[in-house]
């Protein structure tokens, strides 16, 4: 039986982290909270949404977190039927394609992250590809400004990698036939699942994308989303997860569900075309790997920017031996100053790997955070301005986390950019595609709908991988063996989310769950702009910021999934901003 709960709570943290910096005190106006064990007193501002001290779901031998509640069930039944981390890692990602369309898919991408249980790390990247006919101002209208079709439509869309990169990943480390991991998925499009508030609610705040295309057929009877408790059945999907299921990754690149794929963008003038399909492959990539405090971390690489970016974001924060108070003016700084950096590098510089040379070895570097550090006044803001090259010129993803009793661990992230991706429909196939096309600088030096500002190495060229924001990430103790996996959905947010919530863990000794329910911040080098969550900064914070120099605003930020060791075996949870399940035994 799952365990399950939506509340957060407080556990025994793992011994080794307190062998991570000393405590500090709260931040004037924070009042600290009764915390039992070994765990540090979470002091958040009374505003805040959250409060400290919930409880996160826990388990002995296998844990598995995601936005869907359907997909985590998936993931627990094959972990339960002898499948390791990555046979139910890839039964959530073909369950989220059934339950949670708005994200979960078979017509985008992603990448996933690999620590086996003998102490093996993998990464693949199976991001969407611009396709043949794709071209670098394929998005320009006629006064020179970018249009929408790289948002919705047919033309919005990259060639999907989600089947070939899951198919891949079971391949090379999954146990179980690809017929049994499959089976949960197929159960849910064949026989149907029912409808809840959540899933309605979803459909009905797309519902303006949704029917522009076929998918209203489906998701609309009547012009409006189906009632709550009935039974929404995918014939056309299940029809397309066996073809899948027997054939391999032929049953989805070739035979009718690509004919189907090839057909929709005919009809809608798209680009996409039955060969780009059929030379789509995923790719094995070196993780990258790093270090925090003397915690081990292994990243997601490009085309992926999450790693990187991540990597020397706490590169620059590892430069300060003394650990400012959380959430105080100083420690919002220094957060705020390292994210600057980082994403000044991130966005004009990174791209497809295959395409264009990276300084991936410098951005790591340790010597090149302390150079950084070095232009870092201790109570003073740096405008973007003064340290952005000049350019030369998804948001709604989806992660989940999965362990073993083995100890093996998987986190990915996948995604069709935005909510139900293009809106575009494969009738016959079953399901959206994505938009990512969105995600290349559509116009280098202009920024995209993210607000990222990104220059000529992200441009849209045949082929390209386009860079992506998303982080999944393994935490390794100080004896290397897996202590956390977390990663997000929010665009550009997952980066800083991901980093606040490893902060809060190792710096700060927060359990998992407050640590993934504290209030966070965003900063992403331009717009030149600290965003906080409403009620997490305290107005006092707030001027002391603006007296540094810095703008800011009530804004979003990222949502997690994360999965942690504790002394009893594992945690899991999802982020209270978002819905989902966490779920083991």
């Amino acid at each position: 039986m799952l365990r399950v709960t939506a509340a957060l709570a407080t556990v025994v943290l793992v011994p080794i982290l307190m062998m991570a910096a000393p405590p500090t005190p709260p931040p004037p106006g924070q009042t600290p909270q009764a915390r039992p064990g070994n765990i540090e007193l979470a002091t958040f501002p009374a505003e805040w949404t959250y409060k400290p001290g919930g409880q996160a779901p826990s388990a002995e031998h296998g844990m598995v977190a995601s936005n869907c509640a359907l997909a985590t069930e998936a993931g627990v039944e094959i972990l339960k039927a002898g499948g390791n981390a990555v046979d139910a890692s890839v039964a959530v990602g073909f369950a989220l394609a059934v339950a949670y369309p708005e994200a979960g898919n078979l017509g985008g991408g992603g990448y996933a992250v690999v620590r086996t249980s003998d102490g093996r790390s993998a990464a693949i990247d199976y991001r969407e590809t611009a396709p043949a006919q794709a071209s670098r101002d394929m998005f320009i209208g006629p006064g020179g400004k970018p249009t929408e079709a790289s948002l919705v439509g047919h033309r919005a869309s990259g060639v999907p990698g989600s089947v070939a990169g899951l198919l891949a990943l079971l391949e090379k480390h999954g146990t179980l036939p690809r017929a049994r991991v499959m089976a949960p998925a197929i159960r849910l499009a064949r026989k149907g699942f029912v409808v809840d508030e959540i899933f309605r609610t979803s459909i009905g705040q797309n519902a303006a994308l949704i029917k522009r295309f076929a998918g209203r057929e489906l998701f609309l009877p009547n012009g409006t989303p189906p009632d709550v408790g009935t039974r929404i059945v995918q014939a056309d999907l299940a029809s397309t997860l066996e073809r899948v299921a027997k054939l391999g990754p032929a049953g989805f690149y070739s035979g009718p569900v690509a004919a189907a794929v090839e057909a929709e963008m005919t009809r809608g003038n798209g680009t996409i075309t039955a060969a780009d399909l059929a030379t789509y492959k995923p790719v094995w990539r070196t993780p990258i790997a790093s270090t925090y405090r003397g915690y081990g971390l292994i990243a997601m690489p490009p085309s992926s920017s999450g790693g990187i970016t991540l990597v020397e974001t706490l590169n620059i924060l590892e430069t300060w031996t003394d650990i400012a108070p959380w959430g105080s003016a100083q420690a919002l700084h220094r957060l705020t100053s390292a994210f600057q950096r980082a994403f000044v590098d991130r966005n004009a510089t990174l791209g497809d790997p295959d395409f264009v040379t990276l300084p991936l070895a410098r951005m790591a570097s340790k010597e090149y955070a302390r150079q950084l550090r070095a232009g870092i006044a201790a109570d003073r803001a740096t405008p973007t301005r003064t340290l952005a090259p000049v350019p030369r010129e998804g948001r709604e993803t989806t992660n989940y986390v999965v362990v073993d009793r083995w100890g093996s661990a998987v986190a990915t992230t996948t995604t069709i950019n935005s909510l139900y991706g293009s809106g575009v429909w494969v009738p016959g196939a079953g399901f959206f595609l994505n938009n990512e096309m969105d995600d290349f600088a559509v116009q280098p030096g202009t920024p995209n709908q993210f607000g990222l500002v990104q220059g000529e190495s992200n441009a849209i060229a045949p082929g390209r991988r386009m860079l992506s924001a998303m982080a999944p990430t393994i935490v390794l103790d100080r004896n290397g063996q897996v202590l956390m996996l977390v990663g997000g959905r929010g665009g550009p947010r997952i980066i800083t989310a991901v980093v606040q919530a490893i902060v809060n863990v190792i710096d700060y000794r927060m359990s998992l769950a407050d640590a993934v329910g504290a209030p966070r911040i965003h900063h992403q080098a331009l717009p030149d702009m600290i965003d906080y969550e409403k009620g997490g900064v305290p107005a006092d914070i707030v001027d002391a910021l603006k007296a540094m120099g810095y703008a800011t605003q009530p804004g979003g930020t990222g949502s997690l999934t994360a999965i942690k060791r504790v002394a009893t075996g594992w945690e899991g949870l999802f982020d209270p901003r978002k819905h989902g399940l966490a779920g083991g035994y």
